[in-house]
């Protein structure tokens, strides 16, 4: 069923559907489309409105659909819409990016290798594949990445985009996956012609996607195209389950309309493409000719900007390379005091060494370097003053470190400083090991 909703009004937020009858410039691919009462070949725009079951519309996607993918992004697009055929278009654009676009609200999570929209891509395949690929090879190759770049992929491969939206309660779901998406014929000919993307409507982009699309039926799948400034081109929507041959069909009558743009626009990147080389190897040869004459003067106004460049930078480096001496020595001897001062404090708030005694514990400290070490302390004394002692001896050159029991293990962490010796068990005699974390 090619699937239209009802649409709310204007002044809702930017994530409505604004319904208004107009026309945008056609992509690059079809710079000639003009409208015309002629038939209409493939690359034209039709003034008559279109077939019943289609409505011009404009859609605005949340900004996260367009930001979350391309994370360096700024600026305005505008959104428009254009229609080839009586196919529907439809427009994405955005109006600006917050300050805190990242998840946690740092501007630099935009620049991170894996975008959360790609993150949410890649484990839509992961779960796709682990609930319809174990028992069948055939299933559609979903792209690990986000909505706007798939979209990127298909524009700069001349390839059309597949959208499937996955609701995994919908009764349709198991059967429609597993009969019609994952059959042999239609994977085949989805991964051959098409890019596809597809993302869960529990995932924030495909749920986003979903209301954008005003998908009211599940399973859900579109057909678009890319055009420019953000913005795409619906060609199909398929709401409901279908049968692989009717799939099929479906988008072979798709790609067949689409076919003449499509080379259009893979003709004129490659016009494109020989003719940037041309110019390219023209403005080499006048460069090579220039540089001949100017190489002489170049060379050596270079070999005396080197020169000077070189003993400046000897004098820096040796300027620096003293601060780091003078800095390092003054870091170390603020570090040595700094510690020297830690243990005497750590010494003094141990207090004297008790007597032996019923209420006494003996305490012998094992340090990884063979040393042993024995102290008798109060047994309501803290586990905490344990590691004070070991601090104040001086022996560790490092900070983090636990004190275990071998026989049976305990790590006596963070979580047991509080506890007394006797409260630990470790009264009246407990022999601890130091070890380095």
């Amino acid at each position: 069923m090619i699937g239209t909703s009802s649409l709310p009004s204007p002044l809702s937020p930017p994530t409505t559907l604004i319904i208004t009858p107009f026309l945008l410039p056609p992509p690059p691919w079809a710079p000639q489309m003009r409208p015309s009462t002629a038939p209409i070949p493939p690359r034209s725009l039709p003034l008559e409105l279109p077939p019943p079951g289609l409505a011009w519309k404009i859609i605005t996607l949340p900004i996260s659909v367009i930001s979350g993918s391309l994370g360096l992004i700024s600026g305005a697009v505008g959104f428009g819409l254009w229609a080839a055929g009586g196919v529907l278009s439809y427009s994405l654009g955005f109006i600006g990016f917050g300050s805190n676009s990242g998840r946690g609200g740092d501007s630099s999570a935009q620049l991170v290798t894996v975008s959360a929209a790609s993150r949410e891509a890649m484990e839509f395949v992961a779960q796709f594949e682990r609930d319809y690929g174990s028992g069948s090879s055939s299933r559609p190759n979903f792209v690990g990445e986000g909505f706007m770049d798939a979209l990127t992929r298909s524009r700069n491969t001349f390839k059309l985009l597949f959208v499937y939206l996955h609701s995994p309660d919908h009764l349709d779901t198991p059967a429609f996956c597993e009969g019609t998406l994952c059959s042999e014929v239609l994977s085949a000919f989805v991964n051959e012609n098409f890019v596809a993307w597809g993302g869960s409507i529990r995932g924030s982009e495909g749920f986003k996607m979903s209301n954008s699309l005003k998908a009211s039926r599940f399973p859900f799948c579109a057909i678009v195209m890319s055009s420019t400034n953000q913005r795409i081109a619906l060609l199909q929507q398929v709401e409901g389950p279908k049968s692989p041959e009717e799939m099929l069909m479906i988008l072979q009558r798709v790609l067949e309309e689409s076919a003449p743009v499509l080379l259009t626009g893979r003709l004129e990147a490659e016009e494109r493409t020989t003719n940037m080389r041309l110019r390219e190897e023209q403005d080499a040869a006048y460069r090579a000719a220039l540089e001949a004459d100017q190489a002489r003067e170049r060379q050596q106004r270079e070999e005396k900007e080197r020169l000077e460049k070189e003993a400046a930078e000897a004098e820096r480096k040796c300027k620096e390379e003293e601060e780091a001496k003078d800095r390092a020595a003054r870091e170390a001897a603020e570090k040595d005091a700094a510690l020297a001062r830690l243990r005497q404090e750590k010494a003094l708030s141990l207090g004297a060494e008790p007597e032996k005694g019923p209420d006494v514990t003996q305490v012998l400290v094992r340090f990884p370097t063979g040393e042993r070490k024995e102290r008798r302390f109060h047994s309501a004394a803290t586990i905490q003053s344990l590691y004070d002692y070991v601090d104040s001896l001086g022996y560790l050159n490092v900070e983090n470190y636990s004190l275990v029991t071998n026989f049976p293990r305990v790590v006596y962490g963070t979580d047991k400083v509080s506890l007394s010796l006797k409260e630990a068990g470790l009264h009246p005699q407990a022999s601890l090991f130091v070890e380095l974390n």
